[in-house]
C-alpha cells in the first residue's frame, strides 16, 4: 500500500528537469522509451510493482519493459502510462491534455472512468468537429499497432519447415543429437515471441513452440530425465493452448500422458488422457493414442472393465481418424495403435488374443501384426 502511495505522488516536475545518464529525460519521453521511463522511476526508490499496479500490466510485464525484452508501441497503453505516471501527454506525442482528474490513486481513475474506455479521446462526446484529427490518428496508431510484426511470412515459413524437419528425423537420430539441435530452434522462436506480434503470427509461432518443446520433452523421456521432460511438456501444453489448435492441443497432451506410464503414477496417465480426449472435438490421430494410452494405463491399473472399453474406443477413434503408416515424430499409425493396445491386452491377461486386426481405411484394407517390444518406443 505504502508504495502505490509513494508512486502516486510521483512530482511532474521530475519530467521537465529529471536527467537520465547525463540527458534530460524529457527525450526519452519524446522517443517514448518506455524503458528508460521506468528505469528512471526505479532509479527513485520505486518498484517495478508499484510502476505497475498504476500502468495497469503485470509486474513481470513491467521488468520486462525496463530490461528492454518487450517494448511499448500499442497507443493505449501509451496513454495508461502517461496518465498513471503524471507524465503531460505533450511530452510523449500523444495529443492535447485531455479532462481527466489528476492522479492521486490508480481506484481513483478507475472509479470515474469507465474501464476499457477511460483512454478514449472525448471527441466521443463532441461535436464531431472537435476533434477529428485526434481520433484519426489515434485509428492510424491503432492500425499499426496491430500490424506491425518482425516476422516476414517467409521468415515464419522457414520456422515451420524447419520444425516438421526436425520431427521427419527425430525417431531415427540420437536423443542428445536432437536436443542440441532443437535448443537452437527453440531460441530462436522464444525470440520472436517475445516481441510483439499480430495474433495469427503469435499462434502459428506458438505451435511451432508446441512442437519442438514435445520433442525435447519426448527426447528426454528417452534418456530417463523424468524431472526435466514433465517441464518440457509442460511448456509444450502452454505453448499449444496459446496456438489456440485444439489439434495440438490434444497432441501436447496425449505425449504427455505417457511420461508418468513410464516414470510415475499410471493413475496421472489415465488423468492427462482424460484431458486429451475432453477437448477431442472431433476423432483425430492424437486423440486415438490418448484413448489407447489411457486404455493401457487402466488395464496395468487393474480396471479390467473400464481397460476393454477403453480398447474398443481407441480401435472406434483410429477407424475414424488413422494416421498415415508414417515413422514420423508424432504420427499414429496402425502399428503404433496395436503396440499399445497389446500391452493393454497384456495386463489383462489375453495372451492369447488375436495377434492381428483389419482397418479399412481410404478404401484400402490392412492387415497389421501386433509387436510386443519393450521400451519406450513413444515415437519409433
Amino acid at each position: 500500500m505504502l508504495e502505490v502511495i509513494m508512486v502516486a505522488r510521483i512530482d511532474p516536475a521530475w519530467w521537465t528537469s529529471g536527467t537520465w545518464e547525463g540527458r534530460p529525460i524529457r527525450e526519452f519521453l519524446e522517443k517514448r522509451d518506455v524503458a528508460v521511463i521506468f528505469r528512471f522511476l526505479h532509479a527513485r526508490g520505486v518498484s517495478y510493482g508499484a510502476i505497475a499496479a498504476l500502468v495497469d500490466v503485470s509486474a513481470n510485464r513491467a521488468a520486462e519493459i525496463a530490461k528492454g525484452t518487450r517494448q511499448v508501441t500499442a497507443y493505449e497503453v501509451l496513454e495508461r502510462i502517461t496518465l498513471g505516471l503524471n507524465i503531460p501527454r505533450a511530452a510523449m506525442g500523444l495529443g492535447r491534455e485531455q479532462d481527466v482528474p489528476a492522479v492521486g490513486s490508480v481506484q481513483s481513475v478507475r472509479a470515474q472512468v469507465p474501464s476499457g474506455v477511460q483512454h478514449l479521446p472525448q471527441v466521443m462526446n463532441e461535436p464531431p468537429s472537435a476533434d477529428v484529427g485526434g481520433l484519426a490518428r489515434l485509428r492510424a496508431e491503432l492500425d499499426e499497432a496491430l500490424s506491425s510484426s518482425t516476422v516476414s511470412p517467409r521468415h515464419l515459413e522457414l520456422v515451420e519447415e524447419s520444425t516438421s524437419e526436425h520431427m521427419r528425423v527425430y525417431p531415427s537420430a540420437a536423443p542428445t543429437v536432437m536436443l542440441s539441435r532443437l535448443a537452437g530452434e527453440c531460441a530462436e522462436v522464444q525470440v520472436l515471441s517475445r516481441r510483439r506480434q499480430p495474433a495469427t503470427v503469435q499462434a502459428r509461432l506458438s505451435g511451432a513452440a508446441a512442437l519442438l518443446a514435445t520433442m525435447c520433452a519426448d527426447a528426454l523421456m528417452r534418456l530417463g530425465n523424468a524431472s526435466e521432460a514433465r517441464l518440457w511438456y509442460r511448456t509444450a501444453i502452454h505453448a499449444a493452448d496459446d496456438s489456440a489448435d485444439p489439434r495440438l492441443q490434444v497432441l501436447a497432451r496425449a505425449q504427455a500422458a505417457m511420461l508418468p506410464y513410464y516414470f510415475g503414477d499410471p493413475h496421472q496417465t489415465v488423468a492427462m488422457a482424460d484431458q486429451a480426449l475432453a477437448i477431442t472435438a472431433s476423432a483425430s490421430p492424437s486423440g486415438a493414442l490418448a484413448a489407447a494410452g489411457r486404455a493401457r494405463a487402466l488395464a496395468r491399473l487393474g480396471a479390467a472393465d473400464q481397460a476393454r472399453a477403453g480398447i474398443e474406443q481407441a480401435h472406434r477413434m483410429f477407424d475414424e481418424a488413422g494416421d498415415d503408416d508414417s515413422d514420423a515424430a508424432f504420427r499414429f499409425p496402425a502399428k503404433r495403435l496395436l503396440f499399445y493396445l497389446s500391452g493393454a491386452r497384456t495386463w489383462l491377461g489375453l495372451r492369447s488374443a488375436a495377434r492381428c486386426r483389419y482397418s479399412r481405411r481410404r478404401g484400402v484394407e490392412v492387415q497389421v501384426r501386433v509387436l510386443r517390444s519393450g521400451g519406450n518406443g513413444e515415437n519409433s
